[in-house]
């Protein structure tokens, strides 16, 4: 998931993690550029749940507080920045440097990142339309003693078997965050 550069002109699901009251903000007004960022200015997201769930980075942030929106984005013409000190790492938008482009895109495992996951930020906020926005649930999946996966939904059963969470299709609305205390740690819907 969100692993090959997005394709120019395509439209992609992505999140963007902040807190609830940002949400807030971002939901009468809609997205801002960023001043400034490991790309430079725009509105940054990814194609990864897990990534945007990271955000806001403050440790001291209850989960209750975080929240992820899900949204459709239209990347325009995309440039890949695969290294730190990229000639276009924070220009890519400037058409003084070159060739001008609508997104920029952090490639997974090159470096630029500690968790190592996909970046994207994109230059104009009107290429982004709000989907949802899902607020983490936390909720343990009780496994049983002798309980056995074909007593729980389809989901559940795909979820336990696949080696990387990524990998795990969920439903409309929901995903997963992170692992906390042997078991996911999902998001649902709110409004």
């Amino acid at each position: 998931m969100g692993q090959k550069k997005p394709n120019c002109n395509k439209t992609y699901i992505m999140y963007h993690g902040t807190t609830r009251t940002n949400a807030e903000a971002i939901k009468k007004t809609g997205f801002r550029q960023s001043e400034d960022g490991m790309l430079g200015r725009g509105v940054y997201l990814s194609r990864d749940l897990n990534k945007a769930s990271r955000y806001p980075l403050d440790p001291r942030l209850p989960d209750s507080e975080r929240v992820v929106f899900r949204v459709k984005v239209n990347v325009g013409n995309v440039i890949a920045i695969d290294r730190q000190y990229h000639p276009r790492q924070k220009n890519w938008h400037d058409g003084r440097y070159g060739e001008v482009f609508d997104t920029a895109w952090c490639p997974p495992d090159c470096g630029m990142t500690a968790s190592g996951l996909e970046e994207d930020c994109v230059w104009d906020p009107n290429r982004i339309t709000i989907v949802r926005c899902i607020a983490p649930t936390p909720y343990q999946i009780l496994i049983m003693k002798g309980a056995s996966p074909p007593s729980y939904s389809p989901w559940i059963r795909d979820l336990m078997s696949c080696t990387k969470l990524e990998n795990a299709i969920p439903p409309e609305g929901q995903g997963i965050s992170s692992i906390k205390n042997g078991a996911p740690f999902f998001y649902g819907s709110f409004s």
